[in-house]
């Protein structure tokens, strides 16, 4: 049986987050981060926001929406979609993969916090795997973030 290039990615972001599903599912929140003032988020560059989120973090490959032959459908990109594969763990697991194109529901402050202290939510818990815990500079969060809002 043949993979797709997601599928083997994905598969392997799974599994790699197999070591602390059991902590992260009985974890208490996470203390939230003071929220920085809006003077100290940088402005965003979104041409060096687009090259990161095409070319390096390459977000829309989990967050579109793929059709049967685990091709990116037309027009899903970065919409999010139904989750395309399942853990082999039990567990409360979403079955969406969210929207990301214009960060709703995040303020530039929580998607900062989310993008440079380790995914987290708006809650102030720990994201799940298969979301990686970025701990990118807040120079490169805040250009991620001028380039999700334009979409």
């Amino acid at each position: 049986m043949r993979l797709s290039r997601f599928t083997v990615c994905s598969l392997g972001l799974v599994l790699a987050g197999a070591t602390v599903i059991g902590q992260q599912r009985n974890a208490a929140p996470v203390a939230a981060a003071p929220q920085a003032a809006a003077a100290a988020i940088p402005r965003g560059n979104v041409d060096h926001g687009r090259y990161l989120v095409e070319n390096v973090v390459m977000c829309f490959e989990c967050h579109s929406t793929r059709d049967d032959r685990g091709n990116i459908a037309q027009g899903t990109k970065f919409l999010g979609g139904p989750m395309p594969i399942r853990p082999p763990w039990p567990g409360d697991w979403p079955t969406t993969i969210p929207r990301i194109a214009g960060l709703p529901g995040y303020t530039d402050e929580q998607a900062i916090r989310l993008l440079t202290q380790g995914a987290i939510k708006r809650d102030g818990t720990q994201l799940r795997r298969p979301m990686p815990p970025f701990r990118m500079t807040p120079q490169d969060a805040a250009d991620v973030i001028a380039y999700l809002r334009t979409k």
